[in-house]
């Protein structure tokens, strides 16, 4: 499944596709694919296929196509706080996305049938912990999962606001699927050959959109199925109570991160992706690292400074010399910055031709994390220091 948009050279590229054939409509949604690069979720020999719209599986390891994932954050509308399940979780990629989304006080779990896949899944997490620029951006909702069949949670299980399953369901087990949800929750879920939205709008009352036509494995079932001798049952994750050192770390990392935003010092909206608490925090492009060469953008921006600093001409009085006279000097500032600017951007295609002759790219610098220098700036010990960077490496 997938192949609806053209393949990207890199992580943007694809995101810019994706979003020009409208299935990323939101920047709530867009900020959470650029945030993560999908190539970290493939095995390093298969990095190459990443940016194709395209399924990949590999044994029991598998991504859906970037347009279906698309479509499946955008019907789950969220929001910070919520509670998600993720049936069928997979490698985390999808979690992982929801959980910057979702915040510090969220809850995120998923169930995957695989015991190697949840192994593959919490290697990925602990990678983008480590060392994704984005974990330091973003206040995050760290997903948990547990191994087991999906149809094996007990029907007192607790419900959530939000519930993905990943797998083809077909009719016999929608109500089963449904009953996850609390009243007004949503369910995102691929049923008979249709990905569709199913809103829960009382205790017995829903309503269903049907979003795109789709193929997805369907669920497997659990041994002795229909037997109902000795059923087994999927223990779900915990809601765990965070400790007070937890909010503590969540409130100081919170309070810096805010008054740098835009560095004017103003406290912003409490949502994840609040008040530019996104990627734009650090000095990044709104949406993302991109590798431009910088010197070029620069300029360009001179030559912008240049010509809409000019003084405008007020309306004259066709007998006033003076302002004919004002009116030639402005017209030779205005050539003269067009000049400049033509003449910088011949330097620049010299300067690209030559790249391109030895193979060498300028690089944009890796953008400065703010918040890490502000927590190693606090007059703290180095314990201390360490644990409100979550241990993290630079």
């Amino acid at each position: 499944m997938g192949g609806a948009v053209s393949a990207g050279e890199d992580n943007d590229e694809l995101i810019d596709n994706l979003k020009e054939a409208h299935y990323i409509r939101s920047d709530l949604v867009e900020r959470a694919f650029r945030a993560i690069d999908r190539a970290d979720y493939y095995l390093e020999e298969y990095r190459d296929s990443a940016y194709k719209d395209l399924a990949w599986r590999h044994g029991n390891i598998h991504l859906s196509a970037p347009c279906i994932y698309s479509e499946v954050m955008e019907a789950l509308d969220l929001h910070p706080g919520l509670s998600f399940l993720n049936l069928g979780s997979g490698t985390g990629y999808l979690s992982t996305m929801v959980g910057l989304i979702l915040g510090p006080f969220g809850v995120n779990h998923g169930v995957e049938l695989h015991a190697d896949v949840i192994e593959y899944a919490y290697q990925k997490l602990a990678y983008f912990i480590k060392t994704s620029e984005s974990f330091d951006k973003f206040e995050f909702c760290e997903p948990s999962f547990v191994m087991g069949n999906c149809l094996e949670i007990p029907s007192e299980s607790r419900q959530y606001d939000r519930v993905y399953c990943g797998a083809g369901v077909q009719r016999d087990h929608e109500e089963y699927m449904m009953n996850l949800l609390k009243v007004g929750g949503v369910l995102v879920l691929p049923l008979e050959e249709k990905l569709t939205k199913i809103t829960r709008t009382g205790l017995s009352s829903w309503e269903t959109k049907k979003i795109i036509a789709v193929s997805f494995a369907p669920l497997v079932l659990p041994k002795d199925y229909t037997s109902n001798i000795n059923p087994k049952t999927v223990p779900l994750p915990m809601f765990e109570v965070r400790t007070l050192q937890e909010l503590a770390r969540i409130a100081i990392r919170h309070t810096l991160r805010v008054t740098m935003d835009n560095g004017e010092g103003q406290p912003r909206g409490r949502g994840s992706f609040g008040g530019g608490r996104g990627l734009g925090v650090s000095g990044l492009h709104k949406y993302g690292p991109r590798f431009k060469r910088r010197r070029i953008h620069r300029r360009h921006c001179t030559s912008v400074v240049l010509s809409s600093a000019l003084p405008t001409s007020a309306p004259m009085d066709n007998n006033n010399n003076r302002g004919g006279q004002e009116e030639e000097k402005q017209g030779r500032a205005t050539r003269g910055a067009e000049e400049e600017e033509e003449a910088a951007e011949e330097e620049e295609e010299e300067e690209e031709e030559a790249e391109r002759e030895t193979g060498e790219l300028l690089r944009a610098e890796p953008p400065i994390n703010i918040l890490r220098e502000r927590i190693l700036c606090l007059p703290l010990p180095e314990p201390l220091k360490m644990y409100l960077l979550y241990y993290r490496e630079k």
